[in-house]
C-alpha cells in the first residue's frame, strides 16, 4: 500500500510538473514581444532624388512606398486610389482621436457612397504636397500598420499598430513632383500622430529616430526608430561617435539646427548677419541645400577662392560654381575638395563638416559642380539642408532631450548608409 501510494504521488507531481512547464511555454509563446527598435527600407528615386520608404499598411496586408517628409506632420495617403481594408476606420469628428490629431475641423463628403477619404461627419486635416506645398482638406482615418522590428543589424518579426492614425489625402495633390507610383508622404515631423511619435507611443519605447540616406539609387538606406545601435557592414555601430547640437521644432512641424557660421579651411564666410544664421532648417524633400541668395553668392565665391588652379566652366541650373571634373581628383570620401564646416557652436567648435561627396555633384560628364542652390531672398530659411549633403550621414533625431546627434560623413568610417543587412526580413507577426 506504502508503494502504491509513493507512485502515486511520483505521477501526481510528475504529471502537475509537465502541465506547469507546458502552461509556461504556451505562456512565453504568446506573450507580445514590445520592441525597442524598429527599421523601414528606404530607396533613393532616380528621377526625383526623393527618398522612398516602403510602408505595409491595411487588412489584407499591403506594401506601398511612401516618401519621406522631415517636415510632415503625418502620413499622408492616397485613399481615392482603390484602397480596400476590412480594418479601416474614420473617427467621428470631435472624437479622442481627432482631439490627438489636433484637428478642429468636421469634414463631410459630397458623395453619397461612403469610401475610405470620404465619410460623413469625419476629422479634416489639411495634407500637403512637400514638393509643390499645394494643400487640400482630407479625412482623418486608422487602419493597421506593420513595421519590422530590430536589434540594430537586421530586421526582425513586424510587429503591429492595430490603429494607426493617417490622414486620407485627395489624389490630386499627391502627383506632381513626387516619384511615380508613391501612395503618399510619410510623416517625421513633430507631431503627435507622426511615425515617430505614434510608434515610440505605442510600443513604449523614448521619441528618438534616425535617418541614414543613400547616395545610390536602387540600394537600400533605412530609417531607424528607437536607441541605438544601429550596424553597418561590416559591424560598425554607426550611432556611436556621434557629434550634438540643440534640436529646435519650426511651427509647421519641421526641425531646425542654429548656424552660426560657414567656414571653409578655417576662412570665415564674410557678410555674417548678426547672430549667424539663424535656424537653419533639414529637409528629406529639398534635392540641394537651398541658401538665400547673399549666403549663396559669399558661399560659390569664397569656394571658387579656395580652389584655385582647377578651371571654371559654364554654370549648370540650378547651380552657381562649376568646374573642369578631369581637374579634380577623387578619393575615398569623394572629389578632393575643399570641406564646408557648418558652425553649431563658436565656442565648443562644435560643426557639421561637409566634405567632396556631399558638397560636389556632377550634372553631366566632365562637368562638377557646388551642389547648393539659389533660394532667392525669401526662402523658408535662410539654409535649407537638403538630401545631397545628408546621403551617407547618420542623422539622430532625439525628440525627448531636442538634440540632433550627427555623424558626418559614414564614408570616413568606411561604411555608408547602403550597408544595413537587410537580407529577408521575417515576415512572421507578433501574436
Amino acid at each position: 500500500m506504502a508503494s502504491f501510494l509513493h507512485n502515486f504521488l511520483l505521477f501526481f507531481c510528475s504529471l502537475s510538473l509537465l502541465i506547469l512547464t507546458s502552461s509556461a511555454t504556451k505562456s512565453q509563446t504568446h506573450v507580445p514581444v514590445r520592441p525597442n527598435k524598429l527599421v523601414l527600407k528606404v530607396q533613393k528615386d532616380r528621377a526625383t532624388n526623393l527618398h522612398v520608404a516602403q510602408i505595409h499598411k491595411r487588412t489584407p496586408l499591403v506594401q506601398f512606398p511612401f516618401v519621406i517628409d522631415l517636415t510632415g506632420r503625418f502620413l499622408s495617403v492616397n485613399c481615392e486610389n482603390q484602397y480596400t481594408s476590412s480594418t479601416y476606420k474614420a473617427p467621428d469628428c470631435h472624437s479622442s482621436q481627432c482631439a490627438r490629431a489636433n484637428s478642429h475641423t468636421c469634414r463631410t463628403c459630397s458623395s453619397s457612397k461612403t469610401r475610405p477619404g470620404c465619410h460623413t461627419n469625419a476629422c479634416g486635416l489639411l495634407t500637403t504636397n512637400p514638393v509643390t506645398q499645394q494643400t487640400a482638406l482630407g479625412e482623418l482615418a486608422e487602419d493597421v500598420l506593420k513595421i519590422p522590428s530590430t536589434q540594430g543589424s537586421s530586421p526582425g518579426p513586424m510587429v503591429t499598430h492595430p490603429q494607426f492614425l493617417f490622414a486620407c489625402a485627395p489624389s490630386n495633390i499627391l502627383q506632381k513632383g513626387l516619384p511615380k507610383n508613391v501612395q503618399g508622404v510619410a510623416g517625421l515631423g513633430h507631431s503627435p500622430i507622426s511615425l515617430p511619435y505614434q510608434l515610440a507611443s505605442h510600443f513604449g519605447f523614448p521619441p528618438k529616430f534616425a535617418v541614414c540616406l543613400t547616395s545610390s539609387p536602387g540600394k537600400n538606406g533605412a530609417v531607424f526608430f528607437g536607441e541605438g545601435p544601429y550596424f553597418m557592414k561590416p559591424g560598425i555601430d554607426v550611432s556611436r561617435q556621434l557629434t550634438y547640437a540643440p534640436l529646435t521644432i519650426g511651427q509647421q512641424g519641421g526641425y531646425y539646427i542654429n548656424v552660426q557660421s560657414i567656414k571653409m579651411n578655417n576662412a570665415m564666410l564674410p557678410s555674417i548677419p548678426k547672430g549667424g544664421f539663424g535656424g537653419a532648417m533639414i529637409s528629406t524633400t529639398t534635392p540641394y541645400t537651398t541658401l538665400q541668395t547673399p549666403i549663396f553668392r559669399a558661399l560659390n565665391q569664397l569656394f571658387m577662392n579656395q580652389l584655385r588652379g582647377v578651371p571654371h566652366v559654364k554654370p549648370v541650373a540650378p547651380f552657381g560654381a562649376c568646374f573642369d571634373a578631369n581637374r579634380i581628383p577623387t578619393s575615398k570620401i569623394g572629389p578632393t575638395v575643399p570641406s564646408i564646416d557648418l558652425v553649431l557652436d563658436n565656442k565648443k567648435n562644435i560643426m557639421w563638416r561637409i566634405f567632396g561627396a556631399n558638397a560636389m555633384i556632377q550634372p553631366r560628364p566632365g562637368v562638377m559642380c557646388l551642389a547648393f542652390v539659389d533660394g532667392g531672398m525669401r526662402p523658408k530659411a535662410p539654409i535649407v539642408i537638403g538630401t545631397q549633403q545628408l546621403e551617407d550621414n547618420l542623422l539622430q533625431f532625439d525628440l525627448m532631450n531636442s538634440r540632433l546627434g550627427f555623424s558626418s560623413s559614414l564614408l570616413f568610417r568606411r561604411t555608408n548608409c547602403a550597408n544595413f543587412n537587410f537580407g529577408t526580413s521575417s515576415t512572421s507577426t507578433d501574436p
